[in-house]
């Protein structure tokens, strides 16, 4: 018997932002307000705190806590979100500093504890 041979899939490496490998417009701002959401996700985890508790933190109502565990972050940006997690007790803070030179351009980056 002759086994038939599988047809190679190409493999391309990953730039380190899925949302830049995918072609999104703004993928900076994509993955920043993905990191934030997943410091909102994790927060609202540890605390064990249900939707309708963590909506009333955050001052927002459930479906938006939904749609922001759920990933859907269209109508989330960076700064509201950081704003929710100061409203869930966390220290948000902004560091500017000058990229490497080896770097053409300067990054952001959300760099946080993580407690799971």
């Amino acid at each position: 018997m002759v086994k038939e041979r599988e047809a190679e899939i190409p493999v391309t490496e990953s730039s380190g932002n899925v949302f830049a490998d995918i072609g999104l417009a703004e993928p900076e701002e994509e993955l920043t307000k993905a990191q934030l959401a997943s410091h909102i996700r994790q927060v609202i985890k540890r605390r064990r705190l249900t939707q309708v508790a963590a909506a009333a933190l955050m001052g927002i109502d459930q479906p938006k806590v939904s749609a922001l565990i759920n990933g859907r972050l269209a109508n989330f940006s960076s700064e509201r979100l950081m704003r929710l997690l100061t409203a869930l007790g966390q220290d948000v803070e902004i560091t500017v500093k000058t990229k490497p030179r080896n770097r053409a351009q300067g990054r952001i980056r959300v760099i946080g504890e993580t407690h799971v």
